[in-house]
């Protein structure tokens, strides 16, 4: 059980005095190469081509680039959506496809407030979510609007010679394969005999989608292309799509030129345009309401088309199937031929081609879905959770691996939120008592918060820009970059400082109530200095006085304050505790459940002096011991094989990233599963690359040997190249 406990008193202290490892002080401009033979990274990628060979609800194959992705099934478009639904559902969405049910109610999230008394007395408003009465109804729409819109199917109606529709179980000789070196989804199989084959690509820097496909059914006139479009979904989890409104959105055939439309689909205050083009003859026609049929033209037995969603209405021809097969194949080359890349073919250890291929395809899907202009929904463009709005203390799982693996530019393609979101950051800061910019948790492409009864208490996500901040310097150590990030690290700093609460008894400043740990199931209003969050705030606000430095200021005697007086981590009889409110956490097992985050300390975080590492490798064997796996997610055994590397435990490092649990499967298309609701996990992803290259490429003080997260008993070979280390 829980129990409140003043904040002043009961705190288990342990400070512990050692040479810090500062975060700047290894800078990784000079990359370590692999000293074996160069890896062919042709063959690596090629080597983990997805091939499926009948229909699986769980392995649909995505196309994108960041900004816009497409999901398809076995039959190479998204032919069959409901059969796919309760699996890898069949998106296509982009980061600017949002939209807002509209009501007459005028919600106001601060109807939604929760005031909540502070541990210095202060009564702090916070957005929470309510069940019923008006505030329920307010919780309901201000959670689930606005949500990203699934912008429309595209498929493929195949007749069977008695002029049925051919269903999923009709495709017969499947072979489907996703060549990722050339970011193509060809897909083979036979209707009634006859052959079929696909070939998608998807754009690299369109929003857009092209196929040739080639079959004796066009000739036939067998075979028909369909779009169709949905309303806007208001659900938690689920593909986005609506179809039981068609009265409450409009899709009009606005332009037509020859082999060329435009579709204008407008769902109430969001608008936006259809481009659809084709080869070789053929027609368009409206089916139905919504529904859209592309004919081809039956003199030849290939048919090619592009289909493109934009925010504009078109000026000319879009990209057709050739060029967007040039562009997807040389932008997926360059990509893999110019960041980072682990090999480790030749390993004796059984394990090895399985995590090479989790590597290989995780940077496939994260390429696709978490590098585009707006930080990333856990699941990305491919199907909608949590209303298709992004977490932010998730950002670091998405993000990090990028600046890692040598491709900088992919994270900070999704930092532009953080400048657009600053003002109103800055104004829950002030409107909570506290100084500069206190960043939203579940939020949006405006920055507007979410009620919750978690993400208004969590303060994980507050450092998360300061980390990304120092790994872009560290790759670039320029003025031009503390120019450009400056004001992102010093409001942030200041609030860090302003949250962090002086007691003049044990003259500490702590992280106290209300404040939520990653760990998210301690109460908020009991909860007193977790230590991932102390070590972070820790980090930090070191980070912020470095910036100063670098750019000739003083340091800001205030920051300076609290890094000297900050509470020490909470230990007791040599092991960290998940909070210091709750000396009892190892000896009650509903306190063993959920994100081992005590590990994040070291695993995630460099050391620093208030990490010991006996401390932490005794924690780490007493939550191996003591934790509840199942209740654990996809990024935990991540940033336990990282805790396990910095602790020079490599054989567990590894066997971290390979926990024999349910949560840490890797679909046939890559995607992390985690349950039956929350079927692709794009933080798991991210972190399962993070792990790798810290393992490879090593961390500030790490030994100097090669690959030291790795066991040195022969069993593994490990080559890699252009990965920088972790801090």
């Amino acid at each position: 059980m829980s129990r409140k406990t003043n904040p002043a008193k009961g705190v288990a202290l342990a400070f512990f005095a050692a040479l810090a490892f500062s975060f700047a002080a290894c800078t990784t401009s000079d990359i370590a190469e692999s000293e074996t033979e160069k890896i062919d990274r042709h063959a690596l990628v090629t080597r983990h081509s997805v091939k499926l060979n009948s229909p699986d609800t769980m392995s649909s194959l995505s196309v994108g680039n960041g900004e816009f992705a497409f999901t398809a099934d076995i039959s190479g478009l998204q032919s069959f959506p409901e059969y796919y639904e309760n699996g890898v559902a069949l998106g296509t969405q982009s980061q600017w496809g949002w939209h807002v049910i509209p009501t007459a109610q005028d919600y106001k999230l601060e109807e939604v407030y929760r005031y909540d008394t502070s541990c210095t007395g202060n009564v702090i408003p916070h957005p929470v979510q309510h069940r019923e009465g008006r505030k329920g109804e307010a919780t309901e729409w201000l959670r689930t609007n606005p949500h990203r819109l699934h912008l429309g199917i595209v498929g493929l109606e195949l007749l069977k010679e008695n002029g049925e529709t051919a269903s999923v179980h009709d495709l017969q000789q499947v072979s489907q394969e996703l060549n990722m070196w050339t970011g193509e989804i060809e897909s083979k199989y036979t209707v009634e005999g006859v052959p079929v084959t696909v070939e998608l690509y998807g754009h690299q820097d369109e929003d857009q989608i092209a196929a040739r496909i080639s079959s004796p059914l066009i000739e036939q006139e067998r075979l028909k292309v369909f779009l169709k479009f949905p309303y806007g979904s208001g659900c938690h989890v689920c593909p986005g799509y609506d179809w039981g409104k068609p009265e409450a959105h409009t899709t009009t055939l606005s332009r037509a030129a020859e082999n060329r439309v435009q579709l204008e689909r407008k769902l109430d205050s969001t608008t936006y345009y259809t481009h659809v083009q084709w080869n070789n003859g053929g027609s368009i026609s409206e089916k139905g309401r919504h529904h859209f049929e592309l004919i081809p033209s039956s003199d030849r037995g290939t048919f090619e088309f592009s289909v493109n969603f934009n925010r504009k209405p078109a000026t000319g021809n879009i990209p057709d199937f050739k060029a967007t097969q040039e562009n997807s194949e040389s932008q997926w080359e360059n990509f893999w031929t110019e960041g980072g890349a682990v090999d480790f073919s030749g390993s004796s250890d059984p394990r090895a081609s399985e995590l090479e291929r989790r590597v290989v395809l995780s940077q496939y899907l994260t390429k696709i879905n978490c590098a585009g202009s707006l930080p990333p929904q856990e699941t990305g463009l491919t199907f909608n959770s949590w209303y298709g709005k992004f977490h932010m203390e998730m950002h670091w799982w998405h993000g990090v691996h990028f600046a890692l693996w040598d491709r900088l530019d992919l994270l900070e393609n999704t930092l532009p939120w953080y400048f657009t979101s600053l003002e109103k950051a800055k104004e829950t800061a002030k409107l909570q008592g506290f100084e500069g910019a206190r960043w939203q948790k579940m939020t949006d492409p405006y920055g507007d918060e979410s009620p919750s009864s978690v993400a208004p208490y969590l303060v994980w996500q507050q450092p998360h820009i300061l980390y990304f901040a120092e790994l872009i310097y560290r790759q670039n150590p320029s003025e031009e970059t503390l120019e450009k990030y400056k004001e992102l690290v010093f409001q942030t700093a200041e609030f860090m400082a302003s949250f962090a609460q002086y007691n003049p008894e044990d003259g500490y400043y702590h992280l106290c109530a209300p404040v939520k740990p990653a760990q998210e199931l301690w109460p908020a209003n009991e909860t007193l200095d977790p230590p991932f969050e102390l070590a972070y705030w820790h980090f930090g606000l070191t980070v912020a006085q470095d910036w100063l430095e670098r750019m000739g200021q003083p340091k800001n005697e205030q920051w300076q304050e609290v890094l000297d007086k900050l509470a020490p981590l909470p230990v007791t009889d040599g092991i960290l505790f998940p909070t210091a409110s709750h000396p009892d956490a190892y000896t009650n097992a509903e306190y063993m459940r959920d994100h081992p985050i005590v590990t994040g300390t070291y695993g995630i975080l460099p050391f620093n002096s208030m990490i010991d590492t006996v401390v932490m490798k005794a924690t780490h064997d007493k939550v191996l011991e003591r934790w509840d796996w199942e209740s654990t997610w996809g990024w935990d055994y991540p940033m336990m094989a990282m805790n396990a590397a910095r602790l020079n435990m490599p054989e567990k490092a590894v066997d971290a990233l390979f926990m024999d649990l349910q949560k840490n499967t890797y679909l046939p298309n890559g995607h992390n599963y985690q349950d039956k609701r929350l079927r692709i996990y794009l933080p798991g992803n991210g972190g399962l690359l993070t792990a790798v290259a810290m393992m490879a490429a090593g961390w500030d003080g790490a030994p100097n040997v090669h690959a030291p997260g790795f066991p040195k008993d022969g069993s593994w070979k490990v080559r890699w190249e252009g990965l920088h280390k972790m801090p």
